[in-house]
């Protein structure tokens, strides 16, 4: 037996997957705190202008990263999901080190667009996982899986406020750029995978993709859903501090209340994907999907209810826990509705979504609090997500009914 056609030692993969997950998620969260500093540094001036490019430069990469993870999906289902991952980490890696060199906002503008290009570590993990593990264990890889981008989420800003504080701004895109870098090393070294290359005549369409699928509208749901958790959960992002501030008064430590409350659902998060992974291998994602999404329109309702910070900081906890399991139920539910040969389209695809959501969901939250007030952005979020718990509940009834029919005729 020859070393490529050894078998795959899956665990290992997902351990490795799990730590460059980890150091994206951190590499790229690392420059967020700084982000309207770095724009300032670069020569923009004033209140409106600054907080303009602010948004410009955050919300690009994001868009791109929607345009791009098609073609991505698409070059990884011929040509292998490993060779996406080094791509992408080095690929970050040079274009996070040129961030560090920018002269202008334009530079630096054009640099982020190309972040979002070469982006996709995450997606294209999921999918080589997605291929490698057994089915029985899709939730509770998926959602460990999802805890490594998570866990490098919540601590790189911090790293990065103490980084830039002790070294200032241009340097930290470089230490960032060093964690990609390590990055690319360590998927290069450790990941292993047995892909036969797909000559391009062979790929299907995406056409061809969505008619391949036993349930393109319950897919294709999976999507919308996906959309809608990023929307929920930027919505609040622009309002937070200020809801906060609002909530505590005059307090000194005003910022460091707002970056408690706003890591909190990432640490519950943490604690409850794997968890809530597991229990849907064993009782069905769709049953988790649901009763998470159930649970956050009660939840996100009594947020707009709140009298103090610390009652927010307790809703948001438990709503993280919820959140925790949403994503990875996707995703499982995305892996039992499609094949291998497709994995990397579906993935990134579900991840264009995501981004799309990442774009529109601070858009929506910032006009609704303009027009309505902080409070309301809880209860137009809330009513979005109970949208999507009704409509993913119809579309998984109706994507089951076929199977119910043919186990009743069979045991007619």
């Amino acid at each position: 037996m020859s070393p490529s056609d050894a078998p795959i030692n899956w665990k290992r993969n997902l351990t490795v997957a799990w730590l460059g997950c980890f150091l994206t998620g951190a590499a790229f969260s690392l420059v967020m705190p700084f982000l309207p500093l770095y724009v300032e540094q670069l020569g923009i001036t004033g209140h409106s202008a600054l907080n303009m490019w602010s948004g410009l430069v955050y919300s690009i990469t994001f868009l791109f990263s929607a345009i791009a993870s098609p073609f991505w999906g698409g070059l990884a289902d011929r040509k292998g999901r490993k060779i996406m991952l080094l791509r992408s980490a080095l690929g970050m890696a040079i274009v996070m080190a040129l961030m560090g060199m920018a002269q202008n906002v334009w530079q630096f503008l054009i640099l982020r667009a190309l972040l979002g290009l070469l982006g996709g570590f995450v997606p294209n993990a999921n999918a080589l996982i997605a291929t490698q593990i057994p089915r029985h264990k899709s939730g509770w890889a998926l959602g460990t899986l999802s805890t490594g981008a998570v866990a490098g989420a919540l601590l790189g800003p911090l790293a990065g406020g103490l980084m830039a504080d002790s070294y200032g701004l241009r340097p930290v895109f470089f230490i960032t750029a060093a964690v990609l870098f390590a990055c690319f090393l360590l998927t290069w070294f450790s990941i292993r995978e047995n892909f036969v290359p797909v000559p391009k005549r062979e790929m299907l369409s995406a056409r061809d993709v969505f008619g391949s699928l036993k349930n393109p509208k319950l897919v294709l749901s999976l999507f919308v859903t996906t959309l809608i958790i990023q929307v929920a959960t930027g919505s609040i992002a622009p309002i937070l501090t200020l809801y906060v501030r609002d909530l505590a008064g005059n307090v000194n430590n005003i910022a460091f209340i707002s970056g408690m409350i706003a890591s909190v659902p990432g640490v519950a998060a943490l604690l409850s994907a794997p968890r809530l992974g597991k229990l849907g291998d064993r009782i069905g994602p769709e049953k988790i999907l649901i009763a998470a999404l159930l649970i956050s329109v009660l939840l996100l309702i009594p947020m707009s209810m709140v009298q103090n910070p610390f009652q927010l900081g307790v809703l948001r906890f438990l709503l993280g826990a919820a959140d925790g399991a949403l994503l990875p139920a996707v995703q499982t539910l995305l892996v039992y509705n499609s094949t291998n040969q497709i994995a990397g389209r579906i993935f990134s695809y579900n991840q264009s979504f995501r981004d799309i959501g990442n774009v529109t969901g601070p858009l929506v939250g910032s006009a609704v609090s303009a027009s309505f007030g902080f409070r309301a952005v809880f209860v137009v979020t809330a009513s979005i997500v109970l949208f999507n718990a009704v409509y993913s509940w119809i579309s998984i009834a109706r994507a089951s009914r076929p199977g119910r029919r043919k186990k009743i005729a069979a045991q007619g």
